[in-house]
Parts: structure tokens; sequence; C-alpha cells
């Protein structure tokens, strides 16, 4: 039983190595990168549309719907990033279902890397709303006393953030493992369908948490002329 894809080795030379979780995750970038290309290659604007477009359609606005609820202005704008953070968790989850696969969310490594990405992406979107100093005020507020705390808080949010998401992925996988191990028939397959839910649950936390931090960052951005907030009004 591997606690982690990290301690699958597939190649090694010298301090080198070549392990599950940069060979899946590798290889988890690669396919929606390419299954991007070949969904969106083919593209119409007509009613006759094709079935993958039809999906394409269903799971864009779905997330951008939900970043618009979280309170983000111009979703469209952070569809990019975030949307790409919820299909990388997901699909991940998605593919346990096949023979010897390890999710490489199931790797402290893998979901330090998002978290990472996370923390930066923050005050990217924050000083592009409101300008550095406008950000930079937000952490004197109310006082400039809060200003440690404020500072702590951006650390250990993205700490939460990566353990929270290895935590849950590799308990699940934990589970799964020792439960093959017992019962090697019925219950395992019931478990990796509560997996790929759970897996789901995941992404969505993970995803909606960023919307979160991101919408916090940018709440005294004012709307720029041509927005669709500034339409809006």
């Amino acid at each position: 039983m591997h606690l982690s894809p990290d301690e699958i080795i597939f190649w090694r030379y010298g301090v080198f190595k070549l392990n599950a979780t940069i060979l899946y995750t590798w290889g988890l970038m690669c396919v929606l990168v390419i299954g991007s290309i070949l969904v969106t290659r083919r593209l119409s604007m007509d009613l006759q549309r094709t079935r993958w477009q039809n999906l394409l359609e269903i799971i864009v606005s779905g997330i951008e719907k939900q970043i618009g609820e979280v309170g983000l202005r111009e979703p469209r704008k952070y569809l990019g990033f975030l949307g790409t953070l919820f299909l990388f968790v997901g699909t991940a989850s998605l593919f346990t279902v096949i023979p010897g696969y390890e999710p490489p969310t199931g790797s402290l490594s893998t979901t330090a890397a998002l978290a990472f990405c996370v923390f930066v992406a923050v005050p990217f979107f924050g000083i592009e709303a409101g300008g550095l100093g406008e950000y930079l005020g937000d952490y004197l507020k109310p006082t400039f006393i809060m200003l440690p705390f404020n500072i702590i808080s951006e650390f250990s949010r993205t700490l939460a953030l990566a353990v929270r998401l290895f935590g849950n992925m590799m308990s699940g996988t934990m589970i799964l493992a020792i439960l093959l191990t017992i019962t090697p028939y019925l219950l395992p397959i019931a478990m990796s369908v509560l997996g790929l839910l759970t897996g789901m649950v995941q992404a969505y936390i993970f995803s909606i948490l960023a919307t979160v931090y991101i919408a916090a960052a940018t709440r005294t951005g004012k709307p720029r002329p041509g927005s669709d907030a500034a339409h809006a009004k």
C-alpha cells in the first residue's frame, strides 16, 4: 500500500528520479490540453451542435455561474484560472477508475503547488482590480495593528488549502487500499464510486475557496469602463 504516489518510482538516475506524481501530473495536463483542443476545434454557432460542444458549454457555464455567485464582478476574467483548478483536481479524481493510476493530488507536493498558484493569483488579481496601494492598504484595515495578523492569514490559509486537499485525497486512497486487502470484491467497487464523488466535491471546494480568496482581494476594486459591472450601473 502506497501512502503517496511519490513512493512509486519509475526511473532513477543519481539524485534524479521520475515518480508517479510527476508522471501522472504531466500526463493529466496533456490529457486536458489535448482534450480541450479536440473539443474546441470545430465549435459551431448554429442551433445544431455536437454532444461534446454541449457538454463543454454546460461545464463552462456552470463554472462561470458559480464564480459569479461567489461575488466576482466579471466571472469570465477568472474563468481560465479557476476553471483549470477545478478541472485538474476533478479529472485527477475521475481517473482513479484506471487500474494502477494514483491521483497526483494524493501527494502533498502537488496540493502545495496548487495552493501556491492560488497564493500568487490572489494578489495578482487584487492588484489588477484596485492597484498596488489599495491592495496593500487592506493589510492595515481596520487598524495597522492587524498587519502581522493579516500577513499570517495569507500563509496559513495557503497551507490549509494544501493540507485539506492532500488529507482528503490521501485518506480515500488509504481506505480503498485497506478494503482491497480485507474484502477484494464488492466493497472496494462501492468505495471507488464513493471516491469519485468525494474527489469531485474536493475539486468544487478547492475552486470555491480560491474564488472566495480572489473575491476578497478584489472587493475594493472599482469596475473599469466597459466591464459588465459598469454596464449594469
